[in-house]
């Protein structure tokens, strides 16, 4: 991670779970990190927390499915910190919702955030970072088992956040062929991971933070810190070498 010091790395979704977790391991590997959410407030707890490591952290109020406030966040990085080096898309949202009985509004707040919202961030980075010469910047997308298999112990209640998912691995795809014919060095890569202990269970399920608890501790699951090292994983390889993707689950998860 020494060649990314004070460099300049993006976290959208960055209010709670993996995206705090990622903000705090750059922040103290001395990056400078401009951390994004709905919600600033819970980032800028962390600004106060973090003050004093290697490197520093910037709080911008994005909702990452509204354009102007995607255009906001790339000047306010240009302006703090002169350019954006990494992008690492987190944001994400699922709600328990079929094909066949699912709401629109669920159906599309999940498009909105899960698809366009990395689209559109992921553009204006790269536009940032090709405009500066940029030549070894990285995009990841924290991703999903559900972008990889249609089946799953939730069962059908998550087949349309699954199918954003998948969205996801061919827009992964996509771009890294649009980005090698632009003869650029820019990589792209993203994680996929299994059941992942975060609040994540609890806003779909809408069950208290104890019924959460006793759902994980009888399921094998990832910690927030197993994510965390992926990523890291994949910003430590060399220039010449992109990981494509890490498809990673607890031992013993089921599906």
């Amino acid at each position: 991670m020494e060649r990314w010091s004070g460099r300049v790395v993006i976290v959208t979704g960055a209010s709670s779970g993996i995206g705090a977790a990622l903000v705090e391991r750059l922040v103290k590997c001395g990056v400078k990190v401009v951390g994004c959410a709905r919600h600033i407030q819970p980032i800028e707890n962390l600004c106060v927390k973090l003050n004093g490591e290697n490197g520093s952290l910037l709080a911008v109020k994005c909702d990452v499915t509204n354009e102007d406030e995607v255009l906001s966040l790339i000047e306010r990085t240009r302006e703090h910190f002169g350019g954006v080096d990494v992008c690492i898309n987190n944001a994400g949202v699922a709600h328990t919702a079929t094909f066949l009985s699912g709401t629109t509004e669920n159906w599309k707040d999940m498009t909105n955030v899960n698809i366009m919202g990395v689209a559109m961030v992921t553009r204006e980075a790269v536009k940032d970072m090709r405009s500066r010469g940029v030549n070894d910047g990285h995009i990841i997308n924290i991703n999903s088992l559900s972008g990889h298999r249609v089946s799953g112990t939730s069962g059908p209640g998550l087949n349309f956040y699954r199918m954003t998912k998948y969205a996801m691995t061919a827009m992964t795809e996509c771009i890294r062929g649009e980005l090698r014919k632009m003869k650029t060095k820019i990589r792209i890569s993203q994680v996929s991971l299994g059941l992942t202990k975060t609040d994540i269970y609890q806003k779909i399920a809408g069950v208290s933070e104890e019924e959460a608890e006793r759902y994980y501790s009888s399921r094998p699951h990832l910690g927030i810190g197993d994510i965390v090292d992926a990523v890291i994983y994949q910003l430590s390889a060399p220039p010449s070498v992109e990981v494509n993707d890490i498809i990673i689950r607890a031992t013993q998860q089921v599906a």
